[in-house]
C-alpha cells in the first residue's frame, strides 16, 4: 500500500505494476531495509508459534508477496533485489516474468513453507505474488471502510500470525478488530512502525482481544533514506511530536521504525528480547 502521508514522499505508482520489478528499482534508491530485518524476526516467531501447531500466516498490506518471499524460501532481501533489477528479467513481459518466478521460487523453496495469506489494496501486486506462487490466497479488501467479506473471513480464520512490515500509518483499529473477531486461534501481531507516528490506538484494540503489546523504543530498524531535506524534516517533527528523540536515527537521514509485539499473557513465556535479538 502506498499514499501520502504528511511531508512523506509517495511511492504508489510502484505498487501498480503488473510486477516487482519497479517496486525493487525505486526504493532500491534509497536503501530501503524493512523486509531484510523482518525476516529473521518473523521466522522467529513462526518457529515459536509452530511450538502449539500448524501456522497460518496473514501479510498485511503485503504488496507484491515480499514477506512471504523471505518466510518461505531460502533467499534474502538482497537475491530478489538482485533477481528483480537483473538484466536477464528487464525485457522479459509480466507473463514471462511470472513463469520464470514460479520456477524461481519453487527450486528455493523452504521444507517448513507455511501457508501465507496477504491482504492488500493494490490489486495488481496481489496478483503477481498469487499468480507467482508466493500467496496462498490474496485479497484486496479495504478493511478501513467496508466489511469483510465471507471469503476473506474463511481464509483468514486460520491465521495465527499476522505481519506488518509497511503499512500500518494506513490502519486503524477498524481493520485489526475484524481481523481479530475473525480468527479462530489466539494470534500473535508482529508490526514494523515507524516512529513518525504512533501505534496506541492499534495497540489499545488489541488489548481489547486480550493482546499484550511490547516494543523497545530504544532498538530500531533502518526502513529508507530521505528521499530529500523535506522529508527529513518532516520526520524529525514527527518523532519529536511523539516524545521520542531522532538524534543518531531520523536526524541521521532515515526513517526508523520499532518492532511492536502483540501476545496472548499466556504466550509471553519467551521474552521479547530473545525473540528480537537471540542471545539477549
Amino acid at each position: 500500500m502506498s499514499q501520502s502521508r504528511g511531508n512523506r514522499t509517495p511511492f504508489d505508482e510502484i505498487y501498480d505494476q503488473p510486477d516487482p520489478r519497479a517496486y525493487f528499482r525505486s526504493l532500491g534508491r534509497y536503501g530501503y531495509r524493512t523486509p531484510h530485518h523482518a525476516q529473521p524476526v518473523f521466522r522467529r516467531l513462526l518457529a515459536e508459534r509452530a511450538r502449539s501447531g500448524r501456522v497460518t500466516v496473514l501479510d498485511l498490506c503485503c504488496s507484491y508477496g515480499i514477506n512471504a518471499a523471505l518466510l518461505n524460501h531460502d533467499l534474502t532481501f538482497d537475491d530478489l533485489h538482485a533477481h528483480y533489477t537483473s538484466p536477464d528479467v528487464a525485457e522479459l513481459g509480466t507473463a514471462e516474468l511470472i513463469e520464470r518466478d514460479k520456477d524461481f521460487y519453487a527450486a528455493r523453496r523452504c521444507a517448513d513453507a507455511v501457508p501465507v495469506v496477504g491482504l492488500d489494496i493494490a490489486a495488481p501486486a496481489i496478483d503477481y505474488a498469487v499468480a507467482a506462487g508466493l500467496l496462498d490466497a490474496g485479497f484486496t479488501e479495504n478493511l478501513e471502510t467496508a466489511s469483510a467479506s465471507p471469503a476473506f473471513l474463511r481464509a483468514v480464520a486460520p491465521a495465527n500470525l499476522i505481519t506488518v512490515t509497511g503499512g500500518v500509518s494506513f490502519l486503524s483499529a477498524r481493520t485489526f478488530h475484524q481481523l481479530l473477531h475473525a480468527a479462530a486461534d489466539p494470534v500473535w501481531v508482529a508490526a514494523f512502525v515507524l516512529r513518525t507516528g504512533t501505534y496506541r490506538p492499534i495497540a489499545d484494540a488489541l488489548a481489547e482481544h486480550g493482546l499484550v503489546t511490547e516494543v523497545d523504543a530504544d532498538r530500531t530498524f533502518v526502513q529508507r533514506r530521505f528521499t530529500d531535506p523535506d522529508e527529513q524534516h518532516y520526520a524529525i517533527a514527527a518523532v519529536e511530536a511523539t516524545g521520542a528523540d531522532p538524534a543518531g536515527k531520523e536526524a541521521g537521514g532515515s526513517y526508523h521504525a520499532a518492532l511492536h509485539l502483540s501476545r496472548p499473557p499466556q504466550h509471553l513465556t519467551t521474552p521479547y528480547g530473545r525473540i528480537i535479538a537471540p542471545g539477549a
